[in-house]
């Protein structure tokens, strides 16, 4: 079974992430953020990963901490979920449309974190969701997923359709990089023998 479940509990945030990188779109996100929410339920859904994910947060100050953290547990999720990465695909890639909006996601599982995040949103709030939080939820996810991440906005008007592109091409590389390549046989994909 490819299933975790973290805990994190700091001064700042209390987060409960369960994933199934084998499961079929399932999620119960409460986040106290909605529009992160929206933003992992499209992980979700075009990844095809169970999601689980409860978070208490000093929302009250901003929403920076839980975003932020959010990304990390997941992160960590994530991780111990794909185990030594035997078997699996281990790049993934993406492009995702939205109306006028284009973005393209890569993904490698590298064991080596770096997020190298090219987007240009033409506002910076979408509702009373501060645009940059994307990029500190992604930088918390591979930093503590040990993954490689490209995200590139590669056009795009509306700042909504922007991120949920984004989003939805993340969900769908990641898909890609965790599925089991049959022709494997098992073996870690990489000459190193380790990932």
């Amino acid at each position: 079974m490819r299933t975790a479940t973290i805990e994190r509990n700091t001064q700042e945030t209390r987060i409960r992430v369960s994933i199934d990188l084998d499961g079929t779109g399932q999620r119960t996100l409460d986040t106290g953020v909605p529009f992160l929410d929206h933003m992992l339920d499209q992980i979700a859904r075009h990844g095809l990963f169970d999601l689980d994910i409860r978070c208490q947060g000093d929302t009250h100050i901003d929403d920076h901490h839980s975003v932020e953290d959010v990304g990390i547990t997941l992160g960590q999720a994530f991780a111990q979920a794909a185990g030594n990465k035997a078997g699996l695909r281990r790049y993934g890639h993406a492009y995702v449309p939205l109306d006028e909006a284009l973005s393209r996601v890569v993904v490698d599982l590298s064991g080596r974190p770096g997020l190298f995040y090219h987007v240009d949103y033409t506002r910076a709030r979408i509702g009373s969701f501060d645009v940059d939080l994307a990029r500190e939820f992604f930088q918390g996810f591979v930093n503590h997923a040990q993954a490689t991440v490209h995200i590139d906005n590669l056009r795009g008007e509306n700042a909504h359709h922007q991120c949920e592109t984004i989003f939805k091409a993340f969900g769908r590389a990641l898909r890609m990089a965790t599925e089991v390549d049959p022709r494997a046989g098992g073996a870690i994909p990489s000459t190193k023998g380790a990932l």
